[in-house]
Parts: structure tokens; C-alpha cells; sequence
């Protein structure tokens, strides 16, 4: 099941299930949730169910504006860097001081998101304070009760579902600083969808195709399959002592082929059109402004 939040002409938030290009608004199925962090948290597997079987006319898509398909994350997202092995070498060779990985645990670190923008809405460049501006397309995983102490054997258990999150990165103020918080965390760094894919669409742990365009030139072209630290390890690892709380989103990584790894690195300019995709999900598509 496809999950989507949208605005048709009222301009007001709603909740829905992407079907062949239409969207079922939940509401006209008696579902009442505030927003989709509040459905994660709250809805039951009855429930699910119900939104799985739905059927009706719907909407066109192309008659209401897709949002990010979680608009407000309630927590920074958690992200891996350097988690396929072909980025971590070109990562190393643009900077080898600030991505030289010195130990084979993964690395984390935090995303700070007060809003995240979905497909067809701009990335800023913040071209006042950066003139290194990548991407980085990453499938999330978004977590659905709160986990604590999770075997790896039950990892997959706690998977509400997966979406498209482009970890736009400031290189310049990521590789400036000790920590790469704040040149991952600026505003508008954090597009996501086009929708959120629940995690009985695919096997567990997923293994799918992930690409990246920029103005129609394939950049990035790999497989989940190929993280090093695979989904089960990293909630497993994540959750031993710190709650994952239902709606926490990670970030899994990023496979070769970002703007830095170039011989001569090409960072995005204002005008550029990036399009990161997910087999099974779909295709995030963001313009630079």
C-alpha cells in the first residue's frame, strides 16, 4: 500500500492511498487520523487491512499536489553515512580527512528536519553560506512501534513501511565542521517520497533497485542489497539502550555517484533537476532554486 499526503484546492492536509495514478482520500473511508504520524502511531493491523482493500474512484493524481508523505517528522531523521562500500572510497577521495572511516562500525549521525518538501517542490542552494551542494539519494526506513533492544532476527518486525529521502548535503560546511549536522540540516535539505510504501510490499530486508538523474543524466545506479550495514543490523544496533520511537525515519545511505565522487566535482546549480528513484516506490524529483 501506497501512502500519500496531499492538497486538493481547500489547501488543507490530507491522507490518502496512491492507486494507479488516483488518490483515495482515507477520510471518505471513515479514517480519521490527524496526519500520518499520527496513523503510524496509531492505526491497527485491522485497520491497515481495511486501507489495503479499499476501492473508489478517487482522484486524479494530477488534480491535487503531492506533499512529503511525512511533512513534519516529530524527530531528526537518523542517518548512515558511508554505508556502501563504492561512496565510501569516492567519499574518501574528496576528503580524506573528513570521510577517511576508521572503524568498521557504522556511522550515524543526525538530520535535523523541521519540514521536509515533496516531490515537484524546490531544493533551496543556499548559495549565502555554500557553493557545495550534492545529493544523496537514500531509501528510508520509517519505523511503526517503538523499539528497544531489537534482535536483528526481529528487526523487520518494526518496519511500518519505506520512502525516498534525498539527504542534500552542503560539502562545504559538512567537511568545516567536526560533525556534518549542520551542513546536512539546513532548510529543505530533507525531500521525500513521492509516497510511503508499507513494508508488506516487500521482502524483508528489501532489495531494490536505487538510481539517481540529475537533468536526465544517470549518476547514481545500485541495490539496497549492497549496504554494508544492512537494515536489520542498523535497528538492531540503533535501538540497544536509545528508544526508536513509532515515526522515527533512517536514512540508510547512499550508493556511489554523488557530486563529490567525481574526478571533478560537479555540485548541483541552481536550475538543476535531480530525481532520485527507489524500485517499488517511485521517483522523488526536485528542482534547485
Amino acid at each position: 500500500m501506497k501512502l500519500v499526503t496531499f492538497i486538493r484546492t481547500e489547501n488543507k492536509e490530507e491522507l490518502g492511498i496512491l492507486q494507479d495514478e488516483r488518490v483515495l482520500p482515507l477520510a471518505e473511508f471513515g479514517f480519521a487520523f490527524a496526519d500520518i504520524n499520527d496513523l503510524i502511531e496509531r492505526a491497527s493491523a485491522g485497520e491497515l487491512d481495511l486501507m489495503r482493500s479499499a476501492q473508489g474512484e478517487g482522484l486524479p493524481l494530477e488534480s491535487v499536489r503531492l506533499l512529503s508523505p511525512i511533512p513534519r517528522p516529530r524527530q531528526d531523521v537518523l542517518c548512515l553515512g558511508l554505508n556502501y562500500t563504492a561512496h565510501a572510497a569516492e567519499a574518501a577521495g574528496f576528503s580524506k580527512e573528513a570521510f577517511g572511516k576508521k572503524s568498521s562500525a557504522p556511522v550515524f549521525f543526525s538530520k535535523r528536519v523541521n519540514e521536509s518538501q515533496g516531490s515537484g517542490a524546490p531544493i533551496p542552494s543556499h548559495r549565502d553560506i555554500t557553493e557545495k551542494l550534492d545529493f544523496e539519494n537514500e531509501l528510508a526506513v520509517v519505523i511503526g512501534r517503538d523499539a528497544k533492544n531489537v534482535p536483528e532476527e526481529e528487526a523487520g518486525d518494526y518496519v511500518f513501511g519505506y520512502t525516498v529521502l534525498n539527504d542534500v548535503s552542503a560539502r562545504d560546511l559538512q567537511t568545516a565542521h567536526v560533525q556534518w549536522h549542520f551542513g546536512k540540516s539546513l532548510d529543505g535539505f530533507t525531500p521525500m517520497g513521492p509516497c510511503l510504501v508499507t513494508a508488506d510490499e516487500f521482502a524483508f530486508p528489501p532489495d531494490l533497485r536505487i538510481f539517481t538523474d540529475v537533468n536526465g543524466e544517470r549518476r547514481q545506479d545500485s541495490r539496497t542489497s549492497l549496504l554494508i550495514h544492512g537494515i536489520p543490523e542498523i535497528i538492531s544496533t540503533l535501538s540497544r539502550g536509545m528508544t526508536l520511537k513509532a515515526g522515527t525515519i533512517i536514512a540508510t545511505g547512499t550508493p556511489k555517484g554523488v557530486g563529490m565522487g567525481e574526478e571533478t566535482p560537479r555540485f548541483l546549480q541552481p536550475g538543476d533537476v535531480v530525481a532520485c528513484s527507489i524500485e517499488g516506490i517511485g521517483t522523488l524529483v526536485n528542482p534547485v532554486e
